[in-house]
């Protein structure tokens, strides 16, 4: 399917692995300049090859995004290097699980600086170019931010936080010709799945696949996602194919969450 992407620039953060880097090949598969930012300069080097080898075209920026100052430093170097800005796919950040009485305010503050208030610096940085250029800004959740979950207090508080926040520059983007979205992902197969079945077969003396059937059986879904189905997605998301939806805060989880 030709979705009108090819040509124009699009930044993924968290782009160094998992869902991140297989948003960030899509979309060059699609022909956009990608623009990868994340802390792991070598693995996005790696990245960079992959979409070069397929004669695509990307940037490297490595930053710690919840340092304040990165997110214009960022925009600008895209916009020398390219011109033009048409997508941002905020996808950056992990958030500690653990016990609410345990968890400290080093960690909430830690929870919201990379995750939230660096989509905020990157949504404000980014906004008179993907103004100028009519484009999108996809914001990356999780379906945490639809259901609680004792253990999961602070990733949850943080992407509840970014769907309301897509919601209100959604408002902005209706005057100024900005479509902003957002995802929550349920479970996908990359590396933090494998950390969580390891975590789950060491807590319950299991082995791996019985720990894998079990989390999946939790959850009430036939299977986890596969990293290129989202990355499909956001392309889709992206082209002017669906230029009517603004603002939807969309659940890609599987079935997993059961609410209106």
């Amino acid at each position: 399917m030709e979705l009108g992407l090819a040509k124009r620039t699009a930044l993924v953060t968290g782009a160094s692995r998992g869902l991140g880097r297989a948003i960030a090949l899509q979309l060059a598969k699609q022909g956009m300049n990608v623009v990868l930012v994340a802390r792991d300069q070598a693995r996005m080097e790696g990245v960079q090859r992959e979409i070069e080898a397929a004669g695509g075209v990307a940037l490297v920026e490595a930053a710690d995004l919840s340092q304040p100052a990165r997110a214009s430093e960022i925009i600008a170097a895209t916009i020398k290097r390219f011109g033009s800005l048409y997508l941002l796919v905020n996808n950056a950040g992990a958030t500690k699980r653990g016990d609410f009485l345990e968890l400290s305010d080093a960690d909430w503050t830690d929870g919201f600086a990379l995750k939230f208030f660096g989509a905020v610096r990157m949504a404000k940085s980014a906004w008179p170019h993907v103004r100028q250029s009519k484009g999108t800004i996809i914001n990356i959740g999780g379906v945490g931010g639809r259901v609680a979950e004792a253990e999961f207090a602070i990733g949850g508080s943080v992407n509840a936080a970014i769907g309301l926040l897509t919601k209100a520059l959604a408002d902005r983007g209706v005057r100024d010709g900005v479509r902003v979205l957002a995802i929550h992902p349920g479970t996908f197969e990359t590396d933090r799945l494998t950390i969580r079945v390891d975590r789950y077969a060491k807590a319950h003396n299991v082995t791996a696949q019985e720990a894998y059937n079990s989390i999946l059986r939790e959850q009430g879904i036939r299977r986890f996602g596969r990293p290129e189905e989202l990355a499909i997605f956001i392309g889709m998301l992206a082209s002017n194919a669906v230029e009517f939806l603004q603002g939807s805060v969309i659940d890609m989880d599987g079935g997993q969450t059961r609410a209106v």
